[in-house]
Parts: structure tokens; C-alpha cells; sequence
């Protein structure tokens, strides 16, 4: 595991992922927990490959502002790069695009790695 390493997930919004689906809002447009989700999911697979067996991460926090909301069939990718260690602390940079507009701004994301039981 090093710094620097960076890991893209992306995703296309479905009536699944909504706002109103999830609860967090009444619009059709991609909910806030489902981009927190899918930027959780760059960081923990930016370094899965690295972890020893029975080892995984979890999201311990996470600052994020909204600035473009994204319609139902958009695709939009979160990249999470690797920016600090720290034992099991690990930190992220964080940023979610739909196209070249970002969606998100980019923050740090610490994320703790745990030994499965």
C-alpha cells in the first residue's frame, strides 16, 4: 500500500439510487447517501489488493459538499486517492464527476481498516 494510489468507481443513477427511493429528499435525482456510498466504495477498493486476509476498511467520516444534482440515467464516478497513513488509518481524497462537472467536492476521508471476524 502507497500513497497516491487512486481507484474509480462509477455508477449509472437509477430510480433505485434517488433521493425519493432512499428517503433523503422527495426529488428524482441521485440521494446524497447513494454518492457518500459510492465514494466509500473508491476508497475501500483503492486498497482491497493491499489488505491482508480477513482485513477490510470502513468509512469512520466524511465532509462533502453537493454542487450539481444529477438526473436518473447519468453516469457519475467517484475517484478516491490514497493521501495519508497512518497505522490503520487511512486517509482519502475524494472527488465524484458526472462527465467533467464535479459533482462533489473533494475532502479527505479517513477510513479505518478492521480484521473481520
Amino acid at each position: 500500500m502507497e500513497k497516491g494510489q487512486i481507484y474509480t468507481s462509477s455508477t449509472c443513477v437509477g430510480d433505485n439510487l434517488t433521493a425519493a427511493s432512499l428517503g433523503s429528499g422527495d426529488m428524482q435525482v441521485l440521494a446524497t447517501p447513494a454518492m457518500v456510498a459510492l465514494m466509500e466504495n473508491a476508497a475501500m477498493l483503492c486498497v482491497a489488493s493491499d489488505l491482508g486476509e480477513g482485513n477490510t476498511t470502513v468509512g469512520i467520516e466524511i465532509n462533502t459538499s453537493h454542487l450539481k444534482a444529477s438526473k436518473v440515467g447519468a453516469e457519475v464516478k467517484a475517484t478516491a486517492e490514497l493521501i495519508e497513513i497512518d497505522g490503520r488509518r487511512l486517509v482519502f481524497k475524494v472527488s465524484a464527476y458526472e462527465g467533467e462537472t464535479l459533482h462533489r467536492q473533494p475532502r479527505q476521508v479517513p477510513i479505518q481498516t478492521l480484521k473481520s471476524t
